[in-house]
This record gives C-alpha cells, structure tokens and sequence, in this order.
C-alpha cells in the first residue's frame, strides 16, 4: 500500500486486530520512508448477486434500497437504528451465501418478511401489506392472527 503522506510504494504492517464485529480488519501501517503511521481498514468484498425483479428485468443488488424498505417499515417503531444495520448486514450476508449469480427478488422479500417478523410485529404487517399487495382486511386479519398464535407459542416455550 502506498504511504498517503509521501507516496512511497510500500509499508509495513505493525499491528492488526479485528474491528466492528469482526467484519473488518484494522491494520496500523508504517512507512519505511518518512515514518508516518496510519491506520486502515479491510472489509471483504462480496460480490452480491444481480435481482431478478417479478417481471423478469435484472439488476444489481442495492444495499441501500434494502435499507430504505427496512427503515419504512419501522418508521415510526421503537426499534434502534444499530438493530436496523445489523439486520441489514446479516441480509447481505445470506443473500451473498447463497452463491448464485442472480437471485429473485420475492426471496430477497420473503428474507425481510423473516427479519421483520422477529423484531417488529407492526413492521412486519405493514412491509407484508405492500410486498403481498394485500386485497382486503381478511389478508391483514390472517397475518395478524399468524403474529398472535406465532406470540402465544413462544410464550408456552418459556413457561
């Protein structure tokens, strides 16, 4: 790596440690040249697959379009922004670990049903209204009635 102070061609490492859940690698660096430090950060760079949309058109995963429908849903939700990041990454992550060049979009839905079902009750409903394209108020009354039964089964599990 090239040192930001002189631009000499190479540095040496110092030091390394795992950084931001261990997703990232920070590295301290040297300059053989001028002896300046300085700090940088690794992270690795998954190639996401393409996103077949539902009427067959193509085209690349958008992190950030992920993000902005998650944040929808929980506008207005008690739920910490760190929470909504996490989920994002580990998004990204299953989506990457499929290991297919494209992936439909209705399972990159059905993943975000998924993750809004286990943090935000209301979130789900209301990103399953729009993804589902809900018809009537029965289709509203049969998720929620999924989210209550789905509620007193867990609490039959902790008792």
């Amino acid at each position: 790596m090239h040192c930001p102070y002189c631009r000499h061609k190479d540095t040496r490492v110092v030091d390394s440690r795992l950084a931001g859940d261990g997703e990232q690698v920070r590295r301290r660096r040297q300059c053989p040249e001028c002896g300046e430090r300085f700090t940088t950060h690794e992270v690795p760079d998954l190639v996401m697959p393409r996103v077949v949309k539902a009427d067959g058109r193509r085209e690349p995963f958008d992190q950030a379009k992920l993000r902005a429908g998650l944040r929808r849903a929980l506008e207005k939700r008690p739920v910490a922004t760190e929470v909504v990041e996490a989920v994002v990454q580990r998004l990204c992550k299953r989506v990457a670990s499929r290991g297919e060049r494209e992936v439909a979009a209705a399972t990159i839905g059905e993943y975000v049903m998924e993750a809004l079902r286990e943090i935000d009750g209301v979130a789900y409903v209301r990103f399953a209204s729009v993804y589902r394209r809900f018809e009537d108020v029965g289709a509203f009354r049969r998720v929620i009635e999924g989210l209550e039964q789905d509620r007193q089964e867990r609490e039959a599990d902790g008792s």
